[in-house]
């Protein structure tokens, strides 16, 4: 069993272009994403976070590292995965490398989204933090697809 990297894809129904700026548009993003986030692009080296808007953890926040932006091609950021006590300073542990990535294809346009890194994690957490970020990514493609009113595959 694979336990350092998390891959899904989904097909979407629009255009590269329109699916770029719900990952790229900091605001757009963070409406289907559940965080609240102003300002504009995301950009390489920034450090972006806003309240989580999700039930039961509107009293965290989301924080990520901006690594690497290609327009309508790549998009990545670094963070604390699972990071959900707030109790608990993570940022003496390593991050994840989570990625997004397009490609045309006749139906539309593919996403994959791959999260890795999970092997360096504490013990501890590391189990949790691989499940729970598994079944988060499930859900954020189908939050994508709803988001961009397109119906998804794959």
């Amino acid at each position: 069993m694979v336990t350092d990297v998390i891959e899904k894809q989904v097909v979407l129904r629009a255009p590269r272009s329109r699916v770029w700026k719900a990952l790229s548009n900091a605001k757009e993003f963070g409406s289907w994403f559940g965080t609240k986030l102003e300002g504009g692009e995301f950009t390489p080296g920034a450090h972006v976070q806003g309240p989580i808007t999700h039930k039961g953890y509107e009293h965290l926040m989301w924080n990520v590292t901006i690594e690497r932006v290609e327009p309508e091609w790549h998009l990545s950021w670094r963070w604390h995965p699972s990071a959900i006590d707030a109790n608990v300073d993570y940022s003496g542990e390593p991050t994840t490398l989570v990625v997004f990535e397009l490609t045309e294809v006749p139906e539309g346009t593919l996403l994959r989204v791959t999260e890795s890194g999970f092997d360096r994690l504490p013990p501890e957490r590391r189990a949790y933090a691989f499940r729970s970020n598994e079944e988060g990514w499930q859900i954020q493609t189908e939050n994508i697809a709803k988001h961009l009113g397109v119906s998804s595959g794959g």
